[in-house]
């Protein structure tokens, strides 16, 4: 038996002795969406996981997606199999405490600043704009959910944006996404500066390079992506927006403008499409941490348990709450 085939099988057979559900978001390696009972952006698979009937969930993702979990699901132990396994951008705003600073990544350079600085915290912000309500992306950490008003999804960003009644609103921590949705509402949006550095390197020479190489696709980007790649796209959606997109769609080819991950599941759904990555580069170091071998030992030793205390759970999963009940 190979050394895959026996952690497989060593797997599954923990799997079933924990009572343990196994989420995969869908950037992670090809092998983790394989096993994985579900896999989805990180709220609808927490969503998903707290309507199942399990003891353990096992969230193949990063820092804040295990949160979310752990915020819908109280009752069950939460595992992240790499606690290494982080997010940059949900790194770029603090509630009051300073933030772990991520100087550089590789081909990346850091652009200026769009409108708040990410060295100040959440506080600071609402100090500087008060009354104003604050939109948290649910690409957060629990803290920073929980000193919000209302969380939303790159989805529903500008839906949310429009439920509420106040005419300035504060967008946390995408300026990218955060300017998608300017540019879609009549509100002023104001934005903090942070990004998500596999996105945000990508631009417009990059999108026209794709586009004379692939002269028949059509373009899908994430709104995490710069103004003007989105300019350029036919499709601006969620990664779920992607796998709807390219399902329904008649045509056969396809750029794909986010995280290599998701070619996976776009190819096991369209067999007969091609898809063709943005940059070749779009990867998310965090995401690709998780291995057969870390699923495997979180479940033996039940390690890496992602716990959210009661005071930060209750008002997060209070904004998670406000945001899902936008029909």
């Amino acid at each position: 038996m190979s050394p895959a085939a026996g952690l497989l099988e060593e797997i599954q057979r923990l799997r079933k002795e924990k009572r343990a559900l196994i989420l995969s978001h869908n950037y992670q390696r090809e092998e983790i969406q394989d096993i994985a009972d579900f896999v989805g952006d990180s709220l609808e698979l927490s969503r998903t996981a707290a309507t199942i009937d399990c003891e353990v969930i096992v969230f193949c993702g990063v820092h804040f997606m295990a949160e979310s979990a752990s915020i819908l699901s109280p009752e069950k132990i939460v595992l992240l199999p790499e606690p290494e396994a982080g997010c940059p951008m949900a790194d770029m705003v603090r509630v009051s405490s300073p933030r772990r600073v991520l100087k550089s990544f590789p081909g990346y350079e850091v652009q200026p600043s769009f409108v708040f600085p990410h060295e100040f915290t959440l506080r600071d912000m609402r100090e500087r704009f008060p009354g104003i309500p604050v939109v948290a992306y649910v690409n957060t950490t629990a803290e920073v959910k929980a000193e919000s008003d209302i969380c939303c999804t790159s989805a529903n960003v500008v839906k949310v944006i429009e439920s509420l009644p106040a005419e300035r609103i504060i967008c946390i921590p995408d300026r990218n996404l955060s300017m998608w949705a300017q540019k879609n509402t009549k509100k002023q949006v104001i934005a903090w500066d942070g990004f998500c550095h596999v996105h945000d390197r990508v631009t417009k020479e990059d999108v026209l390079k794709a586009k004379r190489q692939h002269p028949k696709a059509l373009l899908m980007a994430h709104p995490e992506c710069r103004p003007e790649v989105l300019e350029l796209a036919n499709h601006v959606t969620s990664t779920s927006g992607m796998l709807r997109f390219a399902k329904a769609s008649d045509e056969e080819e396809f750029i794909v403008g986010t995280e290599l991950g998701l070619m996976h599941r776009l190819k096991k759904d369209n067999p007969h499409k091609l898809f063709h990555p943005l940059r070749k580069d779009m990867i998310c170091p965090n995401m690709k941490k998780t291995t057969l071998g870390s699923v495997a030992r979180a479940l033996t030793g039940m390690t890496h348990r992602i716990s959210v205390p009661e005071e930060i759970r209750i008002p997060a999963k209070r904004a998670l709450d406000r945001m899902l009940a936008i029909k």
